[in-house]
C-alpha cells in the first residue's frame, strides 16, 4: 500500500481545482471563471487499491504586492515544504511569462519529485504543447511531463499512475471513504462564496468573503439551521449582492442551499443568508488570519 501527499501548484486559472475535483469525484475545491478563486490550501483525498494520495490545492500563484496576494503566495510556498510530490500544472493556452518563471524558481529549490502537467490538452495546439515542453525542459526538473484535460477527465488516469509510481510505501492517513478534511464551517462558506462569485463575477471579483456565524442542530427534529454573512468592503456593494428586489441574494441562497443540503442528508435545512460591509477587510490582518487557513 502506498501513501503520499501531493501539492498542486500553478498560476491562477490553470485548472488545479477542477482536476482535483475530477480525481476525487467530489467537489473539494470551489471553481469559478474568476482567477484566484482558491484562497486556502485545501486537501482532497483519493484512495484506491494502490493506496492513498492526499492532494493540497493551493491558491493560484500570482505576482502582486497586495496584502491578500502575499498571504496566498505564503500559503502556496508553505504547502510545498510539506509534500512528498509536487504536481506542477501549466495552462499552455496562455503565454508562459513572469509567473511561470517565478514558480519554476521556487521549484528549483525543492527536494521532492515534480510531475509537470499540461492541462486543457483538449484545446492545446501542437505549437503550444511544444513551447510548454521546451519551457519545462529548460526550467523544471520534472520526473515526468504529462498532458490531460481535468475538465473532460482525459489523461487523468495517467496522472494517477505517475503519482503512485513516485509514492512510497505507507499506511493510509485517512479512511478509505474520506475525500476531504475541510472543517464544516469552511465547506459551507466556500460553497456560498462560489455561488456569489459565479453570479457576480464582473461586479465583485475579489471583494467578498463569507463568514458562517452559527450552525444549530436539532437532533429530535433532524433539522439544521445555518446563518452566514456575505461580507463585502463597501456599503454600496451590498446592493449589488442583494440585487433588485433581493433577486441576487435569493439566487445565491437557492444555489448554495442545494449543495449544502448534500452535507446534511436526511435532515431539513434552513439557510439564513445576509450581507454586510466591512471596510478595507483585505488589508485587515485580523480578518485575513481568520480567512486564511494554512494546513
Amino acid at each position: 500500500m502506498k501513501c503520499a501527499t501531493v501539492s498542486v501548484i500553478g498560476r491562477p486559472s490553470v485548472g488545479k481545482s477542477t482536476l482535483i475535483n475530477t480525481i476525487c469525484e467530489m467537489k473539494v475545491s470551489i471553481t469559478a471563471p474568476t482567477p484566484q478563486t482558491t484562497r486556502n490550501a485545501i486537501r482532497g483525498i483519493y484512495t484506491d487499491q494502490r493506496g492513498q494520495l492526499i492532494f493540497t490545492d493551493t491558491p493560484g500563484y500570482h505576482l502582486s504586492d497586495k496584502t491578500i496576494n502575499k498571504r496566498m503566495q505564503d500559503i502556496t510556498i508553505s504547502a510545498l515544504s510539506d509534500s512528498d510530490i509536487i504536481l506542477y500544472i501549466i495552462d499552455a493556452t496562455r503565454a508562459l511569462k513572469e509567473e511561470e518563471e517565478a514558480i519554476s524558481s521556487i521549484l528549483s529549490k525543492v527536494k521532492v519529485p515534480i510531475v509537470s502537467l499540461l492541462n486543457k490538452s483538449d484545446v492545446l495546439t501542437d505549437d503550444q504543447k511544444k513551447d510548454a515542453k521546451f519551457f519545462l525542459e529548460q526550467n523544471v526538473k520534472s520526473a515526468e511531463v504529462l498532458e490531460c484535460s481535468g475538465l473532460n477527465d482525459e489523461g487523468v488516469d495517467e496522472v494517477l499512475i505517475a503519482l503512485f509510481k513516485l509514492a512510497k510505501e505507507g499506511e493510509l492517513l485517512y479512511s478509505e471513504n474520506a475525500y476531504t478534511d475541510q472543517p464544516l464551517e469552511f465547506r459551507i462558506s466556500e460553497i456560498i462564496r462560489e455561488k456569489t462569485i459565479n453570479l457576480l463575477t464582473d461586479e465583485l471579483p475579489h471583494v467578498i468573503y463569507v463568514e458562517v456565524a452559527d450552525i444549530e442542530y436539532n437532533e429530535e427534529e433532524q433539522s439544521v439551521w445555518v446563518r452566514a454573512f456575505i461580507i463585502t468592503e463597501r456599503d454600496g456593494q451590498k446592493g449589488i449582492i442583494v440585487g433588485k428586489g433581493g433577486e441576487n441574494i435569493k439566487r445565491i441562497r437557492k444555489e448554495a442551499f442545494k449543495e449544502i443540503k448534500k452535507i446534511f442528508p436526511g435532515s431539513t435545512l434552513q439557510l439564513d443568508l445576509r450581507v454586510k460591509a466591512q471596510a478595507k477587510w483585505r488589508n485587515n490582518q485580523i480578518v485575513l488570519d481568520k480567512i486564511f487557513r494554512t494546513l
